[in-house]
């Protein structure tokens, strides 16, 4: 299929119309002032369907009695977590990888199943697991995959209420999603919507009591897969969650941060839109996400990762002579692995520790050279060349020091001979 990015605006009604004759008409039922009823469950329903057939020609059957998915801010979902899983690869790629096998898990499917349709129709390569407490809700999301023949791709299984969110006996999964019941109790849900629309819900509207309550509301849910993902840590190389408001999402941000996780990621989910959705990702593995991804959209500062990419300006300099210089000073760096590719004017640093701080040239004066280091990687960095500028991109590590004295280092460096 067609890639789709980012929905950063509301949908064109209109030019969904033109391209769908079944929302063509079916909008127009009770439409008043030239604005479309969507207080109308049919016509939400129909909006869903005609998004999914014309940008990602898939079908599905939807009952009226379970939340219907609004697309944009689903595939927004689906399309951060490709972005996160492009750009945290053992071997550093920054781009797609359509040879990658990749294995995610969603908790809590409903009846529609749209994460697991949206995501393996997107890429070919992917797998999806799925789980819902409900059984007519999975009853109608095995139907929803077949329609779309993707059951060799799909598994759906049915899980208890008091059990746990994420399997026990789970390995090798590349990442979690869920998209958590948003609420505590019904007056919380009748509060925000009211706030939020200023009308009431139609009933048709506002699915099954397990698909929109639960103790704690969305940060309680939440609150339960980061502890789960405390025992199984590496098992899942990113946990993922959507939230309602900001106001829970810096509840789950100061979770982690509780916890020791520093790994994580953050994103705003509608931007230009009146309801906003954000996102969370946490990661116990030392892959880094890019900046643009860990940190996409306008988020207050408290809810922020760890800088992942700075730029050193080089005045004076155009790209070949900026390129010349971060080769000679990179080349005289020992106890490191050094790869450059001249074509993109970028290459790629492996250490094992600080061999550029004045402790590490005293024992190397004491000492002599070293060789590279041994055991774990502590710090991998992507150096891109550009006119007047290089850019120092974190990919892996778990030291945040160590990259900022890096990146110290290098503004020095870069600097001499000015």
């Amino acid at each position: 299929m067609k890639q789709i990015p980012y929905y950063s605006r509301d949908v064109d009604f209109d030019d969904l119309a033109k391209h769908d004759p079944e929302f063509a008409a079916i909008s127009q039922k009770g439409k008043r002032d030239g604005f479309i009823n969507f207080q109308d469950p049919e016509i939400v329903q129909q909006l869903t369907k005609s998004l999914l057939k014309k940008d990602f020609n898939l079908h599905i059957s939807l009952p009226s009695d379970r939340l219907c998915p609004p697309i944009p801010v689903r595939w927004n979902y689906v399309r951060w977590i490709q972005e996160l899983l492009d750009t945290t690869s053992e071997d550093y790629r920054e781009t797609f990888d359509s040879e990658r096998r990749v294995t995610g898990l969603d908790i809590g499917v409903g009846a529609s199943c749209v994460y697991g349709l949206l995501a393996c129709s997107s890429r070919e390569t992917w797998r999806m697991l799925g789980t819902d407490v409900d059984g007519y809700s999975l009853r109608c999301a095995r139907r929803n995959v077949e329609i779309n023949d993707l059951q060799d791709r799909i598994r759906l299984h049915q899980t208890q209420p008091d059990g746990p969110l994420l399997p026990l006996d789970i390995d090798g999964l590349d990442f979690v999603m869920t998209n958590p019941p948003f609420y505590t109790d019904h007056a919380e849900f009748l509060a925000s919507y009211n706030t939020s629309s200023g009308s009431s819900p139609h009933p048709n509207t506002t699915g099954s009591e397990n698909e929109m309550l639960t103790p704690g509301g969305d940060v309680g849910f939440v609150s339960r897969i980061v502890t789960e993902s405390l025992q199984l840590r590496q098992k899942v190389k990113w946990y993922t969650a959507m939230l309602s408001k900001l106001s829970s999402l810096q509840q789950i941000v100061a979770l982690l941060k509780g916890h020791g996780i520093g790994n994580f990621a953050v994103t705003s989910l509608h931007p230009g839109h009146r309801t906003k959705r954000y996102a969370v990702a946490w990661s116990f593995g030392d892959l880094r996400a890019r900046n643009d991804v860990a940190r996409h959209g306008e988020l207050v500062l408290g809810v922020l990762p760890l800088r992942s990419a700075w730029t050193v300006e080089v005045s004076g300099r155009n790209k070949r002579q900026v390129g010349v210089k971060v080769r000679s000073v990179m080349e005289a760096l020992e106890g490191v692995r050094w790869d450059w590719n001249g074509v993109q004017d970028a290459g790629v640093l492996e250490c094992w520790g600080n061999v550029w701080g004045r402790k590490a040239r005293r024992k190397k004066g004491r000492e002599g050279g070293g060789d590279e280091g041994e055991g774990p990687v502590k710090m991998a960095v992507r150096v891109w060349c550009r006119d007047q500028e290089v850019e120092v991109r974190w990919l892996r590590g778990q030291d945040y020091t160590l990259y900022e004295s890096f990146c110290g280092m290098m503004k020095r460096s870069m600097k001499e001979g000015e």
